[in-house]
């Protein structure tokens, strides 16, 4: 009697500690979940969206839990065609959250399948915004906007699903490899072009610089020479008259003042060399300090002695 007794008590003991751990759930920071009974919510505390411990009728209601953080979805690159015709190939994602977890759960049950319905909703609404945009809007222009316009789209669509579409970027938009090189080559060439006609336009600024410096430079020049050979011809002009006052009060001490100046021009120290005849009027002053030449003596032819008479 006494096994029997506590073998019952052990299987009592058992037994409520299956009911008491079926009884109870735990609910963590991230998540919230919801209690269902036979696969419906039960009225009043099927959401449950408190951190903690909470009770359900064990065997009866089973729990789910569900995520209540932001959540990503990364959609694969997809090419896209602009309404410029350009193609691109756009690299974007989603960021949304779980607003409404009965329908999510009635409608997709888990976020795996959540994301399979929502990345073909994002590729979507991206095919559609970006397809009325040009390559210029979509890259720099109004690349914000038309990022608000995807979300808006995806937030609709998803709406159905129990969820809120929080942010949608577009992390790249490039053109394909072989349009990029095709661009790459055709902006390389402008470029080239636009260097050659920026160099045509500077080397004919330069020579316009030159020939304009130039022309300055030669009328500089004329002017220097005109007033040089002015003020040389006005100097001249003026040893002249000096020089003709000085010969009309001594003409004397002016041919000696013209002759010194000719020795020290002639006269240079090297290898000057004259061939001219030392009686030239050149020398004049060499031999008499006034110029004069020394007049040659004629020897005096003596008379012969008168003949005496002889007698017969």
């Amino acid at each position: 009697m006494r096994s029997v007794s506590a073998l019952a008590i052990i299987a009592a003991a058992v037994i409520l500690l299956v009911l008491a751990t079926g009884s109870l759930f735990t609910v963590q920071q991230t998540q919230q979940a919801l209690v269902l009974r036979f696969g419906e919510p039960v009225a009043g505390r099927g959401l449950v969206t408190q951190p903690g411990l909470h009770f359900k009728i064990p065997f009866i209601e089973n729990v789910v839990y569900l995520d209540n953080r932001i959540l990503d979805l990364e959609a694969p690159k997809q090419e896209v065609l602009a309404s410029d015709n350009t193609r691109i190939e756009v690299d974007s994602f989603l960021r949304y959250r779980i607003v409404d977890p009965l329908k999510f759960y009635q409608t997709v049950g888990t976020i795996e399948r959540a994301n399979s319905q929502l990345g073909f909703v994002l590729n979507s609404a991206v095919r559609r915004v970006l397809g009325e945009a040009n390559l210029t809007q979509i890259v720099r222009d109004d690349r914000a906007s038309l990022m608000a316009r995807i979300r808006d789209q995806v937030e609709a669509e998803g709406s159905r699903l129990g969820i809120v579409a929080v942010d949608v970027r577009i992390r790249r938009a490039d053109l394909p490899r072989q349009i990029s090189e095709r661009v790459y080559s055709r902006m390389q060439t402008e470029r080239a072009r636009e260097a050659a006609e920026f160099r045509a336009q500077g080397s004919e600024q330069a020579q316009k610089i030159v020939a304009g410096a130039d022309r300055n430079v030669v009328v500089l020049k004329g002017e220097a020479q005109r007033q040089a050979d002015q003020t040389r011809g006005e100097g001249d002009a003026e040893r002249n008259r000096i020089f003709a006052a000085s010969f009309g009060k001594d003409p004397d001490f002016f041919a000696f003042f013209r002759s010194m100046q000719a020795y020290e021009t002639g006269l240079q120290s090297g290898d000057t060399r004259m061939v001219i005849s030392p009686k030239s009027e050149f020398f004049r002053f060499f031999g008499s300090p006034s110029g004069e030449r020394a007049q040659a003596v004629a020897p005096v032819a003596k008379e012969p002695a008168p003949a005496s008479a002889s007698s017969p």
